[in-house]
């Protein structure tokens, strides 16, 4: 290489913090892989490092840590390194810009979404926010419809809905955020239902309905009067003409022969599931 050509290259740095290691590319292109080149690689990655993390800054205060920022930007770096050929004369500056910049936002997008969002609906995100932002522009801050949107990003409108919806995906709000529009303090945890114990009443009623009317018409009318009419075994005595003693008795008969019904359904059914597994 020639000190003009070297001269040219070293011209072409924007950065303040970007070194010229022109010489030492040019040395890294000419040598085999081994240990040598290894030691040269790391010696041009720790001397644009600076520029990595200044890179890695214009990121903080996004959700993530300025140290986790700088650890990819350097990955970022490393690949750059890697991949860097100065045969095709661009400087290393304009190739490890963008490739360490992609680094950062890939780890965005891959790390920092509050809910799992498949790669390709990201990237529908960010299409969808891009047009949107400049549609606005175009439209003295009118909102854009969603056709608007994909005339000027060449998505389908069902893509483009898609877009908007993971835009909603990329944070999640805390349960005790009060309700927008709102200022009687509700939360979104006022919004959420709860166990209703009532529902497990209605399934054990009609789970054992078929065993009942196996029963007795006295013994029916007895579960019937002491479970459901929440009758007390003296009052059915008296309307049954027997003692509460009987009653009792009975009761505890019929209960008894419910659950043994109960618990040999249960197990036909596991016997079956089991000889149709084998």
């Amino acid at each position: 290489m020639t000190p003009s050509s070297t001269g040219a290259r070293r011209t072409r740095h924007s950065h303040h913090d970007a070194p010229d290691t022109a010489a030492a590319f040019d040395r890294i292109a000419s040598m085999p892989d081994g240990p040598e080149r290894d030691a040269l690689r790391q010696e041009v990655v720790r001397a644009w490092a600076p520029m990595a993390h200044r890179l890695a800054g214009r990121y903080r205060d996004r959700g993530e840590s300025l140290e986790d920022l700088q650890q990819t930007a350097a990955l970022g770096l490393v690949k750059a390194v890697s991949r860097y050929d100065p045969a095709r004369g661009a400087a290393f500056e304009s190739f490890a810009v963008p490739t360490i910049v992609g680094e950062i936002k890939r780890h965005f997008r891959d790390h920092m979404w509050d809910l799992h969002v498949p790669r390709r609906v990201q990237e529908l995100r960010n299409q969808v926010r891009a047009s949107s932002r400049e549609l606005l522009l175009t439209q003295e801050g009118r909102s854009p419809s969603v056709a608007q949107i994909a005339a000027h990003s060449g998505l389908t409108q069902e893509n483009v809905l898609l877009g908007m919806e993971a835009m909603e995906s990329y944070s999640t709000l805390s349960l005790d955020a009060e309700l927008p529009c709102g200022d009687d303090g509700y939360s979104l945890q006022d919004t959420l239902g709860r166990p209703e114990p009532g529902f497990d009443l209605v399934v054990r009623r009609e789970s054992v309905r078929p065993l009942l009317r196996k029963l007795p018409e006295r013994e029916r009318r007895i579960l019937y009067l002491r479970f459901f009419c929440d009758m007390t075994q003296s009052r059915i005595s008296e309307e049954l003409g027997i003692s509460q003693m009987h009653v009792s008795r009975l009761i505890a008969k019929s209960c008894e022969q419910i659950c043994r019904r109960i618990e040999d359904a249960r197990a036909e059914s596991v016997r079956a599931e089991t000889a149709r597994a084998a």
